[in-house]
């Protein structure tokens, strides 16, 4: 005798609130920044009592509790499993996107000395650069902001408006953000909603998990401070391994944003983000709005 299927039980009115999208993303960015804003309020740049390796292990330990708290937020908030940060194939990932963060700053760098934009006036040793917390600064700021803009505001948006709407509406919110900063600039706020929007979202729908996304963030806002002296998203003048200058106009140096604000660094990251996101396409896995998607029967 066949038995009747067992009755599926409908979540309660509370929970289905919680579980709609503009609501999740609202805690999500809430919750994560929780986790992240204590240990950013003393970074070093902003004469924080965090410095040096005691500060890249404090950064160690909060990117810990973030992928552990992302665990939990989609199993017991969202009610469904991890997928972003499932550790099969993660290293694989994480080191891709090291080696392009890495490749594409020091091309579009290469492109600015070109034209005479940036030069290297030495070295310095080891132990006078500040390697442990500009490593701190760029861990922290890949796993945190890759969680919060890719994991929680894209993938929220993308379930009411789309893929490219939520493409676009997260990376201008990434942005928008960095106005925050101390010698943040509107060049350099709009020159990172388009470049790093269009790549850091393309790599994160190539993949749809986190660990590509935040290889290229780390490796990108590592080279540039650590390895070329230039400052990050307008957070002060960074003491990396090499002495730089720059000179020129603003369009080709960054100004006191730094050369993600130069137009080299527009068009190497944003053609760079085109070729994921068109890969991305091609597999077929983008998102029609909530308006142009057939109603279920």
């Amino acid at each position: 005798m066949d038995r009747a299927p067992a009755p599926t039980s409908k979540p309660n009115l509370a929970l289905r609130i919680l579980r709609l999208p503009i609501v999740l993303l609202v805690l999500g960015l809430l919750l994560f920044s929780l986790i992240d804003g204590p240990v950013e309020v003393n970074r070093f740049i902003a004469g924080g009592s965090l410095k040096g390796f005691t500060y890249f292990a404090v950064t160690l330990v909060d990117c810990a509790l973030i992928v552990l708290l992302w665990k939990a937020w989609r199993r017991w908030v969202e009610g469904g499993g991890d997928h972003e940060f499932t550790f099969p194939g993660a290293g694989r990932e994480l080191g891709a996107g090291l080696f392009i963060g890495f490749a594409l700053f020091c091309l579009m760098t290469g492109i600015v000395w070109l034209l005479g934009g940036i030069e290297f006036t030495g070295w310095r040793k080891f132990a006078d650069t500040q390697f442990w917390d500009w490593a701190g600064v760029a861990l922290l700021s890949g796993v945190f902001e890759e969680t919060a803009f890719r994991g929680v505001v894209l993938r929220q948006l993308e379930r009411l408006t789309g893929t490219w709407w939520a493409l676009a509406l997260s990376s201008i919110l990434f942005g928008a953000v960095h106005l925050i900063n101390p010698d943040a600039t509107w060049v350099g706020a709009i020159s990172l909603m388009v470049e790093a929007g269009i790549l850091l979202g393309g790599a994160y729908l190539l993949t749809r998990r986190l660990w590509f996304a935040i290889g290229i963030h780390a490796a990108w806002n590592f080279t540039q401070a650590w390895v070329f002296s230039i400052p990050v998203s307008g957070t002060g003048q960074p003491i990396g391994v090499l002495v730089t200058e720059r000179h020129g106009p603003e369009w080709l140096t960054g100004g006191v944003f730094g050369l993600e604000a130069s137009m080299p660094a527009v068009v190497v990251a944003t053609l760079a983000g085109l070729l994921l996101l068109w890969r991305a396409y091609r597999k077929g896995g983008f998102v029609a709005p909530t308006w142009q998607r057939p109603k279920a029967a």
